[in-house]
């Protein structure tokens, strides 16, 4: 698996120009717009237990939206090894400050991985009109927006009546917080290491396999401890996670329950044109941070 360390380290580490090019990609939006629209929304949608990953770390939780419409094989493998315990106490071993932190590496040198047999990208999903979609913006011949929390490229739903199968391809962008699977050379090789996004990096779209992303806890990942040298490699002292399950598999008292503005809901759409109106020629659908909350479950009187 050194090589998906190599790869990554080619397209992130050039120039200190060329990183923070990358951040100027997308960044938090300005935080007036999103304090205002965080105080007024009404419309949230609760993330289902089956698509929430906890992360627990020592510097903090890390709650994450799995995407099975976007990458099912990924996400199915991710709930596979949570619930084994495969990823406790596993270390961070790369972290490069403006770009990702890797982990899920049993041998914590990037040579690592789990007992499972490497999985087929899927750098590209089918999406047809039963996927929720809400576009943010249009470029030319595509569109730009949202399936639930993670933001995605499209091509246009006027083209679902041109394809054999009714559907139209889509992929994952790699905004803050997004998560990827890391692999080797060849694109059919991740397995189990997967890196989360401290910033936006576009030069990674369509290239590894976008499964999910940080709904809470960006701040942790931001946290976490860097490596030094181009490679990002953590030389001693990592810092790690401590426990990874699937919410759905834990006792429904006392798991956490996290809502997020529906991006199909009047009020994400409201937020979107005032990040929009706020950034001006420099918006980007990496600059629109969902609004969230979450809490624990109780217990129901009489359930």
């Amino acid at each position: 698996m050194r090589r998906a360390i190599a790869i990554l380290a080619g397209l992130a580490i050039g120039t200190v120009a060329g990183v923070a090019q990358a951040q100027d990609v997308g960044g938090p939006p300005p935080p007036a717009a999103s304090r205002a629209m965080a105080s007024a929304v009404s419309e949230w949608r609760t993330v289902p237990a089956a698509n929430l990953l906890i992360i627990d770390t020592n510097r903090g939780r890390i709650l994450l939206e799995m995407a099975p419409e976007v990458a099912p094989q990924h996400v199915e493998r991710i709930r596979l090894l949570a619930r084994a315990g495969f990823f406790d106490g596993l270390t961070w071993h790369r972290v490069i400050d403006w770009f990702m932190a890797q982990t899920g590496d049993p041998l914590g040198n990037g040579e690592g991985q789990s007992p499972y047999p490497d999985l087929a990208a899927e750098f590209t999903f089918r999406r047809d009109a039963a996927v929720p979609f809400t576009a943010v913006a249009a470029p030319a011949g595509a569109l730009v927006g949202f399936v639930h929390s993670l933001p995605v490229q499209t091509q246009p739903d006027a083209a679902m009546a041109l394809t054999g199968d009714g559907k139209v391809h889509g992929w994952g962008l790699y905004c803050p917080g997004v998560a990827g699977m890391a692999r080797d050379e060849d694109n059919d090789t991740a397995n189990s290491q997967f890196f989360l996004m401290r910033q936006a990096y576009p030069a990674l779209d369509k290239r590894y396999t976008v499964w999910g992303t940080v709904v809470s806890g960006l701040d942790v990942v931001r946290a976490l401890k860097s490596g030094g040298g181009d490679n990002g490699m953590v030389a001693s002292d990592p810092d790690r996670m401590t426990r990874v399950r699937v919410a759905a598999d834990l006792p429904e008292v006392g798991r956490p329950v996290v809502r997020v503005l529906d991006t199909e809901s009047a009020g994400f759409r409201t937020l979107a044109e005032q990040v929009r109106q706020a950034r001006g020629a420099d918006f980007s659908v990496c600059d629109i941070t969902l609004p969230v909350d979450v809490s624990q479950a109780q217990v129901v009187a009489g359930g």
